[in-house]
Protein backbone atom coordinates (compact mmCIF):
# COMPACT_ATOMS: atom_id res chain seq x y z
CA UNK A 1 0.00 0.00 0.00
CA UNK A 2 1.50 3.80 -0.87
CA UNK A 3 1.25 6.17 1.79
CA UNK A 4 0.12 9.76 1.20
CA UNK A 5 2.63 12.72 2.08
CA UNK A 6 1.10 15.77 2.47
CA UNK A 7 2.05 19.32 3.27
CA UNK A 8 -0.64 21.33 4.46
CA UNK A 9 -1.95 24.49 5.35
CA UNK A 10 -2.04 25.74 1.80
CA UNK A 11 -5.88 27.65 0.15
CA UNK A 12 -6.27 25.19 -2.93
CA UNK A 13 -7.63 27.43 -5.88
CA UNK A 14 -8.28 26.46 -9.80
CA UNK A 15 -10.58 24.72 -11.85
CA UNK A 16 -11.01 20.69 -12.36
CA UNK A 17 -12.48 18.65 -14.76
CA UNK A 18 -13.90 15.67 -12.95
CA UNK A 19 -13.60 12.34 -14.26
CA UNK A 20 -16.29 9.46 -15.65
CA UNK A 21 -17.96 8.02 -12.26
CA UNK A 22 -16.72 4.50 -10.57
CA UNK A 23 -20.13 3.71 -9.85
CA UNK A 24 -21.54 4.08 -13.08
CA UNK A 25 -19.10 2.31 -15.54
CA UNK A 26 -18.22 -0.47 -13.38
CA UNK A 27 -22.60 -1.91 -13.95
CA UNK A 28 -21.78 -0.51 -17.27
CA UNK A 29 -19.08 -1.91 -17.94
CA UNK A 30 -20.76 -5.69 -16.91
CA UNK A 31 -23.50 -4.73 -18.69
CA UNK A 32 -21.93 -5.35 -21.33
CA UNK A 33 -21.43 -8.91 -21.54
CA UNK A 34 -25.02 -9.39 -22.09
CA UNK A 35 -24.34 -8.71 -25.92
CA UNK A 36 -21.85 -9.43 -28.82
CA UNK A 37 -22.21 -6.45 -30.41
CA UNK A 38 -19.60 -3.96 -29.92
CA UNK A 39 -19.96 -1.75 -27.34
CA UNK A 40 -18.27 1.83 -27.22
CA UNK A 41 -18.09 3.72 -23.76
CA UNK A 42 -16.55 7.24 -23.47
CA UNK A 43 -15.22 9.41 -20.62
CA UNK A 44 -14.08 6.19 -18.86
CA UNK A 45 -11.76 6.54 -15.00
CA UNK A 46 -8.52 5.19 -15.00
CA UNK A 47 -9.33 3.12 -11.75
CA UNK A 48 -7.79 -0.30 -10.45
CA UNK A 49 -11.36 -1.55 -10.07
CA UNK A 50 -11.96 -1.56 -13.82
CA UNK A 51 -8.63 -2.94 -14.49
CA UNK A 52 -9.29 -5.79 -12.76
CA UNK A 53 -12.20 -6.68 -14.42
CA UNK A 54 -11.09 -5.81 -17.53
CA UNK A 55 -8.19 -8.23 -16.80
CA UNK A 56 -10.84 -10.98 -16.03
CA UNK A 57 -12.69 -10.53 -19.33
CA UNK A 58 -9.90 -10.40 -21.43
CA UNK A 59 -8.08 -13.39 -20.16
CA UNK A 60 -11.12 -15.07 -20.98
CA UNK A 61 -11.45 -14.33 -24.86
CA UNK A 62 -13.25 -10.56 -24.57
CA UNK A 63 -11.25 -7.84 -26.92
CA UNK A 64 -11.49 -4.73 -24.71
CA UNK A 65 -9.64 -1.68 -26.71
CA UNK A 66 -9.20 0.65 -23.80
CA UNK A 67 -7.24 4.00 -24.61
CA UNK A 68 -6.90 5.24 -21.36
CA UNK A 69 -4.97 8.60 -22.29
CA UNK A 70 -8.96 9.67 -24.41
CA UNK A 71 -10.84 7.73 -21.70
CA UNK A 72 -12.78 5.74 -24.80
CA UNK A 73 -13.18 1.87 -24.50
CA UNK A 74 -14.41 -0.78 -27.11
CA UNK A 75 -15.41 -3.64 -25.95
CA UNK A 76 -16.00 -7.10 -27.84
CA UNK A 77 -17.29 -10.14 -26.40
CA UNK A 78 -18.16 -12.45 -29.14
CA UNK A 79 -14.95 -14.31 -28.29
CA UNK A 80 -15.66 -14.61 -24.41
CA UNK A 81 -14.86 -18.51 -23.30
CA UNK A 82 -17.13 -20.58 -21.31
CA UNK A 83 -14.23 -22.22 -19.98
CA UNK A 84 -13.80 -19.64 -16.82
CA UNK A 85 -17.54 -19.84 -15.86
CA UNK A 86 -16.54 -22.15 -12.50
CA UNK A 87 -13.12 -19.65 -12.17
CA UNK A 88 -12.71 -17.62 -9.06
CA UNK A 89 -14.23 -13.89 -9.69
CA UNK A 90 -11.66 -10.69 -9.32
CA UNK A 91 -11.12 -10.81 -5.32
CA UNK A 92 -11.28 -7.84 -3.40
CA UNK A 93 -13.61 -6.06 -5.20
CA UNK A 94 -17.38 -6.07 -4.36
CA UNK A 95 -18.36 -5.11 -7.96
CA UNK A 96 -17.77 -8.55 -9.67
CA UNK A 97 -21.09 -9.51 -8.28
CA UNK A 98 -22.65 -7.32 -11.14
CA UNK A 99 -20.90 -9.94 -13.03
CA UNK A 100 -23.25 -12.27 -12.15
CA UNK A 101 -26.39 -11.77 -14.76
CA UNK A 102 -24.01 -11.81 -17.67
CA UNK A 103 -21.96 -15.06 -16.94
CA UNK A 104 -25.90 -16.13 -16.68
CA UNK A 105 -26.64 -15.06 -19.44
CA UNK A 106 -24.06 -16.87 -21.41
CA UNK A 107 -22.94 -19.64 -19.43
CA UNK A 108 -26.91 -20.63 -17.76
CA UNK A 109 -24.36 -21.53 -14.81
CA UNK A 110 -21.82 -19.96 -12.25
CA UNK A 111 -20.45 -20.87 -9.23
CA UNK A 112 -19.48 -18.74 -6.35
CA UNK A 113 -16.49 -20.06 -4.26
CA UNK A 114 -15.71 -16.58 -2.23
CA UNK A 115 -17.45 -13.67 -1.28
CA UNK A 116 -16.26 -10.56 -2.66
CA UNK A 117 -15.82 -7.60 -0.50
CA UNK A 118 -15.29 -3.86 -1.46
CA UNK A 119 -13.76 -1.94 1.63
CA UNK A 120 -14.30 -2.22 4.98
CA UNK A 121 -17.32 -0.55 5.80
CA UNK A 122 -19.54 -3.38 7.05
CA UNK A 123 -20.70 -6.75 6.43
CA UNK A 124 -21.88 -6.91 2.12
CA UNK A 125 -24.31 -9.45 1.95
CA UNK A 126 -24.70 -11.80 -1.10
CA UNK A 127 -28.05 -13.42 0.14
CA UNK A 128 -30.25 -10.63 -1.60
CA UNK A 129 -28.08 -10.63 -4.75
CA UNK A 130 -29.39 -14.85 -4.65
CA UNK A 131 -33.31 -13.45 -3.74
CA UNK A 132 -33.21 -11.71 -6.93
CA UNK A 133 -31.62 -14.01 -9.27
CA UNK A 134 -33.97 -16.55 -7.93
CA UNK A 135 -37.16 -14.65 -8.40
CA UNK A 136 -35.83 -13.98 -12.12
CA UNK A 137 -35.89 -17.80 -12.33
CA UNK A 138 -32.77 -18.85 -11.18
CA UNK A 139 -31.75 -22.09 -9.26
CA UNK A 140 -29.59 -21.61 -6.43
CA UNK A 141 -27.75 -24.71 -4.68
CA UNK A 142 -25.97 -23.92 -1.38
CA UNK A 143 -22.98 -26.58 -0.70
CA UNK A 144 -19.58 -26.15 -0.10
CA UNK A 145 -19.97 -23.85 -3.00
CA UNK A 146 -23.10 -21.47 -4.27
CA UNK A 147 -24.32 -22.97 -7.65
CA UNK A 148 -26.72 -20.68 -9.82
CA UNK A 149 -27.97 -21.97 -12.98
CA UNK A 150 -30.82 -20.61 -15.32
CA UNK A 151 -31.07 -23.23 -17.60
CA UNK A 152 -33.90 -21.64 -19.70
CA UNK A 153 -32.84 -18.30 -19.03
CA UNK A 154 -33.88 -15.83 -16.80
CA UNK A 155 -38.07 -15.56 -16.72
CA UNK A 156 -39.96 -12.39 -15.42
CA UNK A 157 -40.89 -12.39 -12.10
CA UNK A 158 -41.46 -9.51 -9.10
CA UNK A 159 -39.53 -9.11 -6.13
CA UNK A 160 -39.62 -6.05 -3.21
CA UNK A 161 -36.42 -6.19 -1.40
CA UNK A 162 -36.02 -5.81 2.17
CA UNK A 163 -33.84 -2.39 1.42
CA UNK A 164 -32.53 -0.37 -1.08
CA UNK A 165 -29.78 -1.93 -2.58
CA UNK A 166 -27.24 -0.21 -5.70
CA UNK A 167 -25.73 -3.50 -6.79
CA UNK A 168 -29.18 -5.53 -6.15
CA UNK A 169 -30.91 -3.21 -8.37
CA UNK A 170 -28.44 -2.98 -10.89
CA UNK A 171 -28.40 -6.77 -11.23
CA UNK A 172 -32.07 -6.83 -10.97
CA UNK A 173 -31.90 -4.26 -14.36
CA UNK A 174 -29.59 -6.51 -16.25
CA UNK A 175 -31.09 -9.74 -15.47
CA UNK A 176 -34.65 -8.56 -16.02
CA UNK A 177 -33.29 -6.72 -19.41
CA UNK A 178 -33.15 -10.42 -21.02
CA UNK A 179 -36.10 -12.06 -19.08
CA UNK A 180 -38.69 -13.94 -20.52
CA UNK A 181 -41.97 -11.94 -19.82
CA UNK A 182 -42.21 -8.46 -17.67
CA UNK A 183 -40.80 -8.19 -14.17
CA UNK A 184 -41.30 -5.56 -11.62
CA UNK A 185 -38.48 -4.53 -8.76
CA UNK A 186 -40.33 -2.85 -5.59
CA UNK A 187 -38.03 -0.66 -3.10
CA UNK A 188 -35.43 -0.23 -5.79
CA UNK A 189 -32.23 1.64 -5.49
CA UNK A 190 -32.62 5.00 -7.43
CA UNK A 191 -29.14 6.38 -7.36
CA UNK A 192 -27.75 8.56 -10.32
CA UNK A 193 -25.22 5.42 -11.43
CA UNK A 194 -28.23 3.28 -11.22
CA UNK A 195 -30.12 5.97 -13.08
CA UNK A 196 -27.02 5.81 -15.53
CA UNK A 197 -26.86 1.83 -15.90
CA UNK A 198 -30.60 1.94 -16.87
CA UNK A 199 -29.99 4.34 -19.33
CA UNK A 200 -27.46 2.84 -20.73
CA UNK A 201 -29.01 -0.86 -20.80
CA UNK A 202 -31.79 1.32 -22.63
CA UNK A 203 -29.37 2.34 -25.07
CA UNK A 204 -28.54 -1.41 -25.80
CA UNK A 205 -32.34 -2.17 -26.22
CA UNK A 206 -33.54 -2.88 -23.30
CA UNK A 207 -37.24 -2.12 -21.69
CA UNK A 208 -37.11 -0.31 -18.34
CA UNK A 209 -40.08 1.89 -17.28
CA UNK A 210 -39.76 3.81 -13.92
CA UNK A 211 -35.81 4.55 -13.68
CA UNK A 212 -34.91 7.04 -10.85
CA UNK A 213 -37.72 5.98 -9.07
CA UNK A 214 -38.24 2.92 -6.57
CA UNK A 215 -40.19 0.73 -8.62
CA UNK A 216 -38.58 -0.34 -11.64
CA UNK A 217 -40.77 -1.82 -14.37
CA UNK A 218 -38.73 -4.23 -16.83
CA UNK A 219 -40.42 -5.62 -20.02
CA UNK A 220 -37.58 -8.49 -21.30
CA UNK A 221 -35.99 -8.36 -24.45
CA UNK A 222 -34.74 -11.17 -27.32
CA UNK A 223 -31.66 -9.78 -27.49
CA UNK A 224 -30.08 -6.64 -26.52
CA UNK A 225 -27.59 -4.21 -29.19
CA UNK A 226 -24.30 -2.22 -29.11
CA UNK A 227 -23.92 0.83 -28.68
CA UNK A 228 -22.32 4.19 -27.88
CA UNK A 229 -22.06 5.11 -24.27
CA UNK A 230 -21.11 8.34 -22.36
CA UNK A 231 -20.36 8.37 -18.30
CA UNK A 232 -21.54 10.70 -16.68
CA UNK A 233 -18.99 12.98 -14.59
CA UNK A 234 -19.23 11.48 -11.01
CA UNK A 235 -20.77 14.14 -8.40
CA UNK A 236 -18.74 12.03 -5.84
CA UNK A 237 -15.61 13.81 -7.18
CA UNK A 238 -17.15 17.07 -7.67
CA UNK A 239 -18.38 17.23 -3.65
CA UNK A 240 -14.67 15.64 -3.13
CA UNK A 241 -12.92 18.60 -5.20
CA UNK A 242 -15.33 21.56 -3.67
CA UNK A 243 -14.73 20.16 0.28
CA UNK A 244 -11.18 20.52 -0.57
CA UNK A 245 -11.51 24.06 -1.47
CA UNK A 246 -13.75 24.94 1.54
CA UNK A 247 -11.36 23.03 4.01
CA UNK A 248 -8.62 25.11 2.98
CA UNK A 249 -10.20 28.47 2.55
CA UNK A 250 -10.09 28.41 -1.49
CA UNK A 251 -11.94 29.12 -4.38
CA UNK A 252 -12.25 25.68 -6.37
CA UNK A 253 -14.46 25.17 -9.60
CA UNK A 254 -15.56 22.25 -10.89
CA UNK A 255 -16.72 21.48 -14.29
CA UNK A 256 -19.05 19.42 -16.20
CA UNK A 257 -21.19 18.34 -13.10
CA UNK A 258 -24.94 17.30 -12.92
CA UNK A 259 -26.65 20.30 -10.85
CA UNK A 260 -30.13 18.20 -10.46
CA UNK A 261 -28.24 15.84 -8.38
CA UNK A 262 -27.09 18.77 -6.14
CA UNK A 263 -30.03 20.27 -4.37
CA UNK A 264 -29.52 18.17 -0.80
CA UNK A 265 -25.72 18.21 -1.44
CA UNK A 266 -25.82 21.80 -1.43
CA UNK A 267 -27.77 22.37 1.83
CA UNK A 268 -25.84 19.66 3.53
CA UNK A 269 -22.66 22.06 2.87
CA UNK A 270 -24.91 25.29 3.73
CA UNK A 271 -25.09 23.69 7.42
CA UNK A 272 -21.48 23.88 8.02
CA UNK A 273 -21.72 27.58 6.63
CA UNK A 274 -20.33 26.45 3.09
CA UNK A 275 -21.90 28.33 -0.22
CA UNK A 276 -22.00 25.99 -3.38
CA UNK A 277 -22.81 27.97 -6.56
CA UNK A 278 -24.00 27.14 -9.84
CA UNK A 279 -22.89 28.53 -13.27
CA UNK A 280 -24.36 26.52 -15.80
CA UNK A 281 -22.64 22.99 -14.84
CA UNK A 282 -19.56 24.40 -13.30
CA UNK A 283 -19.90 24.02 -9.86
CA UNK A 284 -17.75 26.58 -7.17
CA UNK A 285 -16.84 27.37 -3.98
CA UNK A 286 -15.59 30.29 -3.55
CA UNK A 287 -12.26 31.54 -1.25
CA UNK A 288 -12.30 32.67 2.75
CA UNK A 289 -15.91 31.62 3.21
CA UNK A 290 -16.25 31.39 7.25
CA UNK A 291 -17.18 27.54 8.08
CA UNK A 292 -19.63 27.83 10.99
CA UNK A 293 -22.16 25.39 11.75
CA UNK A 294 -26.00 26.35 10.70
CA UNK A 295 -27.75 25.90 14.24
CA UNK A 296 -31.48 24.57 13.27
CA UNK A 297 -34.61 26.36 14.07
CA UNK A 298 -36.08 24.01 16.37
CA UNK A 299 -34.42 24.42 20.32
CA UNK A 300 -32.61 22.37 21.92
CA UNK A 301 -31.73 20.05 18.80
CA UNK A 302 -28.13 19.29 17.26
CA UNK A 303 -27.93 20.03 13.94
CA UNK A 304 -27.75 17.15 11.94
CA UNK A 305 -26.81 15.36 8.67
CA UNK A 306 -27.89 12.23 7.66
CA UNK A 307 -26.92 10.07 5.41
CA UNK A 308 -29.05 7.11 3.90
CA UNK A 309 -29.92 5.61 0.61
CA UNK A 310 -30.70 8.16 -2.42
CA UNK A 311 -32.52 10.21 -2.38
CA UNK A 312 -31.20 11.17 0.93
CA UNK A 313 -27.72 12.57 1.38
CA UNK A 314 -25.30 9.83 -0.01
CA UNK A 315 -23.10 7.59 2.92
CA UNK A 316 -20.56 8.15 0.40
CA UNK A 317 -20.02 11.82 1.04
CA UNK A 318 -20.43 11.94 4.84
CA UNK A 319 -16.72 11.52 6.09
CA UNK A 320 -16.16 14.75 3.53
CA UNK A 321 -18.82 16.56 5.89
CA UNK A 322 -17.10 14.67 8.95
CA UNK A 323 -13.77 16.58 7.83
CA UNK A 324 -15.22 19.77 6.95
CA UNK A 325 -17.02 19.63 10.45
CA UNK A 326 -13.89 19.29 12.32
CA UNK A 327 -13.02 22.87 10.97
CA UNK A 328 -16.35 24.58 11.66
CA UNK A 329 -17.27 26.60 14.45
CA UNK A 330 -20.14 24.57 16.51
CA UNK A 331 -21.18 20.90 17.24
CA UNK A 332 -22.96 19.05 14.71
CA UNK A 333 -24.28 14.71 14.77
CA UNK A 334 -23.89 12.83 11.87
CA UNK A 335 -25.77 9.67 11.25
CA UNK A 336 -24.84 7.18 9.01
CA UNK A 337 -28.04 4.85 8.70
CA UNK A 338 -26.34 2.11 5.93
CA UNK A 339 -22.88 0.99 7.41
CA UNK A 340 -21.98 -0.35 10.64
CA UNK A 341 -18.10 0.86 10.63
CA UNK A 342 -19.08 4.02 8.59
CA UNK A 343 -16.99 5.76 11.89
CA UNK A 344 -14.40 3.02 12.55
CA UNK A 345 -11.89 5.55 11.59
CA UNK A 346 -12.40 8.11 14.21
CA UNK A 347 -10.06 7.23 16.30
CA UNK A 348 -7.10 8.47 13.40
CA UNK A 349 -9.17 11.66 13.10
CA UNK A 350 -8.46 12.03 16.41
CA UNK A 351 -4.77 12.23 15.84
CA UNK A 352 -4.93 15.28 14.40
CA UNK A 353 -7.37 16.76 17.37
CA UNK A 354 -10.31 16.90 16.15
CA UNK A 355 -13.19 15.81 19.05
CA UNK A 356 -15.50 13.52 17.40
CA UNK A 357 -17.57 11.40 20.01
CA UNK A 358 -19.03 8.11 18.79
CA UNK A 359 -22.27 7.28 19.96
CA UNK A 360 -23.19 4.12 18.40
CA UNK A 361 -22.15 2.60 15.00
CA UNK A 362 -24.16 4.52 13.39
CA UNK A 363 -24.00 8.07 14.78
CA UNK A 364 -21.04 10.20 15.82
CA UNK A 365 -21.11 14.22 17.16
CA UNK A 366 -18.88 16.53 16.11
CA UNK A 367 -17.21 19.15 18.44
CA UNK A 368 -15.53 21.05 15.89
CA UNK A 369 -12.80 23.93 15.44
CA UNK A 370 -10.43 22.55 18.21
CA UNK A 371 -6.57 23.21 17.84
CA UNK A 372 -5.21 20.97 15.05
CA UNK A 373 -2.01 19.37 14.35
CA UNK A 374 0.05 17.50 11.54
CA UNK A 375 -0.08 13.76 12.36
CA UNK A 376 0.78 10.62 10.69
CA UNK A 377 -2.41 8.44 10.33
CA UNK A 378 -3.26 5.43 9.17
CA UNK A 379 -6.45 4.93 6.43
CA UNK A 380 -8.97 2.40 6.83
CA UNK A 381 -9.94 0.41 3.72
CA UNK A 382 -12.62 2.92 2.79
CA UNK A 383 -11.96 5.46 -0.36
CA UNK A 384 -14.10 8.71 1.62
CA UNK A 385 -12.76 8.27 4.32
CA UNK A 386 -8.97 8.56 3.53
CA UNK A 387 -10.05 11.22 1.45
CA UNK A 388 -11.59 12.98 4.64
CA UNK A 389 -8.27 12.23 6.19
CA UNK A 390 -6.27 13.61 3.39
CA UNK A 391 -8.74 16.82 3.81
CA UNK A 392 -8.28 17.41 7.21
CA UNK A 393 -4.38 17.11 6.55
CA UNK A 394 -4.30 19.53 3.71
CA UNK A 395 -5.77 22.07 5.90
CA UNK A 396 -3.37 21.91 8.49
CA UNK A 397 0.16 23.88 8.03
CA UNK A 398 3.28 20.73 7.98
CA UNK A 399 3.27 17.94 7.07
CA UNK A 400 1.26 14.83 7.77
CA UNK A 401 1.21 11.28 6.49
CA UNK A 402 -2.04 9.49 5.19
CA UNK A 403 -0.47 5.87 5.48
CA UNK A 404 -2.05 2.82 3.41
CA UNK A 405 -3.79 5.45 1.30
CA UNK A 406 -4.16 3.52 -1.98
CA UNK A 407 -7.16 2.68 -1.86
CA UNK A 408 -8.04 6.42 -2.84
CA UNK A 409 -7.17 5.05 -6.94
CA UNK A 410 -10.51 3.08 -6.62
CA UNK A 411 -12.46 6.22 -7.13
CA UNK A 412 -10.09 9.20 -7.99
CA UNK A 413 -7.70 8.18 -10.91
CA UNK A 414 -5.97 11.59 -11.06
CA UNK A 415 -6.33 12.32 -7.30
CA UNK A 416 -3.15 13.52 -6.67
CA UNK A 417 -2.11 15.15 -9.95
CA UNK A 418 -5.35 17.07 -9.39
CA UNK A 419 -4.91 18.39 -6.29
CA UNK A 420 -1.36 19.67 -6.91
CA UNK A 421 -2.96 21.70 -10.11
CA UNK A 422 -4.75 23.28 -7.37
CA UNK A 423 -1.85 24.43 -5.66
CA UNK A 424 -1.45 21.51 -2.68
CA UNK A 425 2.05 19.71 -2.12
CA UNK A 426 1.31 15.99 -1.86
CA UNK A 427 3.33 12.89 -3.35
CA UNK A 428 2.60 8.96 -2.78
CA UNK A 429 5.38 7.54 -0.95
Amino acid sequence: MADLIVNGGKPLAGTISPSGNKNSVLPIFCATLLTDEPVHLVNVPDITDLDKLVTYLRSRGSSIDWNRAAGTMRLDHSGFSAGGADDELPADMRSSVLLYPGLLHRFRQIVIRSNTKGCSLGVREIDPHLEVLRALGADVSIGESIVVATPHGFAGGRHWLDYMSVTVTENFAMAAALAAGPSILMNAASEPHVQDLCSALVAMGAKIEGIGTSRLHVTGVDRLHGATIAINTDYHEVVTFLALGAITGGEVRVTDGLPHHFDLIVRAFAKLGVVIEHEGTTALVRAGQRLQIENPLTPNLLPKIEAAPWPYFSVDLLPLMIALSVRAEGTIHFWNKVYENGFSWMPELAKFGAHAVVSDPHRIIVFGNRPLRPAVVDSPYIIRAAVALTMVAAAIPGRSVVRNAEIIKRAHPRFVENLRSLGAELEWK
